[in-house]
């Protein structure tokens, strides 16, 4: 493996390959099973691989919904805005400055999230979340110790099978 660029913290100097797993849970199991054994986990990367974007569609985008979701950011900012001015306020001044602020805001928000919905010209009428997530989750662990590591998880349930399929999905 070619050495990376990646913070001092979270690179090993020559890592080696303990296991590829299908989920994070099972990658994590192993390296908790290797701390209940004692091996020093501080030599272990997980490393998320074969990464892809998953977009959840969460509704439709509708011109109320941009200026429900406009008023709802402006109203935020024009809180804090309101809550910083306040503070420069004198007695009596502090709450009428915050509501104003937080209305403006409200209404500032409104109108840009209904302008800047119609300025996509539908190309995107709909509303959505994304992640980042790995397909698989390689266990690597510093060359030295990997006859230690492979020694201490001889006996967790599982690893013999998948080290198995690891095996023959390489060939």
């Amino acid at each position: 493996m070619p050495p990376t660029t990646a913070r001092p913290g979270l690179q090993l100097e020559f890592p080696q390959s303990l296991g590829v797993h299908d989920d994070y849970a099972a990658a994590q199991k192993a390296v908790d099973h290797l701390s209940d054994r004692g091996f020093p986990v501080q030599n272990c990367l997980i490393v998320g691989t074969d990464l892809k974007q998953v977009e959840r569609i969460t509704g439709r985008m509708t011109y109320p919904r941009a200026a429900m979701a406009g008023a709802a950011s402006g109203a935020w900012f024009g809180l804090f805005i309101g809550l910083l001015l306040g503070l420069f306020n004198g007695e009596g001044q502090w709450l009428p400055t915050v509501v104003s602020a937080l209305f403006i805001g409200l209404f500032f928000g409104l109108v840009w999230g209904v302008i800047g919905y119609s300025l996509t010209g539908g190309r995107r009428d709909f509303t959505s979340v994304s992640q980042v997530v790995a397909t698989r989750y390689e266990v690597l662990v510093e060359h030295k110790l990997l006859a230690q590591a492979q020694e201490a998880l001889a006996d967790l349930p599982g690893h013999r099978e998948q080290q198995f399929n690891q095996f023959n999905q390489g060939q």
